[in-house]
Order: structure tokens, then sequence, then C-alpha cells
């Protein structure tokens, strides 16, 4: 919808496509669908969802036995984004580094855009 021809939308890391592979056959899924939502004290938050049906309006990227699915309300806002796995000490889960955010909170859970 949003994208450019011969370039994914998003992009993920190797560690983020053996995360979300091990997931999809782990239970079946057909993939996972990310987007984002109002909330969070910058005004924004990703979500992430296994899902089982692949919308006809969902943009898919699929690399190496991972598929993910952008909502198509969220296509505009993660057009670039680079989705990695990070495993440290205390936490692991996947990072998103998005070229269009312009401002996060402090714990990086939420999120702001620019104005449209």
């Amino acid at each position: 919808m949003f994208g450019i021809p011969g370039k994914q939308a998003v992009n993920i890391t190797p560690r983020a496509v053996a995360e979300i592979a091990r997931l999809m056959s782990r239970d079946g899924h057909k993939g996972l669908r990310i987007g984002v939502k109002k909330g969070g004290c910058a005004g924004m938050e990703y979500t992430m969802e296994y899902a089982d049906i692949i919308d006809e309006h969902d943009e898919v990227v699929e690399q190496d036995g991972a598929r993910v699915m952008i909502a198509p309300m969220a296509q505009m806002f993660l057009f670039g984004t680079e989705i990695d796995y990070e495993t440290s000490l205390l936490e692991s889960g996947f990072k998103f580094n998005n070229p269009n955010v312009t401002e996060a909170c402090g714990c990086g859970e939420s999120i702001k855009f620019a104005e449209m």
C-alpha cells in the first residue's frame, strides 16, 4: 500500500527472523501481525500478535521462513522500520528501530510520529 517497488516495508534482522520462525513453528501460526495503536505517554504504542489469517490488505514481509504482516492502518507508520530481537540478562524481546519516530518515552514503550 505505502511501499516502494522492490523494497520491503520493514527489514527483519537475522535474530528476529529466527525468533519469528520459532514462534510460527511452535503453534502453527501464519506469522506475526504488527501495528500501532493509540496509547502510552508519548501517544502511540506498537502492537504485535500471532496471526492465523493473512488479510488481503496486510503488507506481508517474508524472510528466511519468518512472516510479518503489517496491518493496513500501520503501514505508513512502520515503513522503513528494522525489527530486531534482543536478549539481555534482564529481558528479551522485539525492538523496533523506526526512522519515522520523532519522540519516545523514557521506558521505550511509547512513541510519537510527526504530525501528518
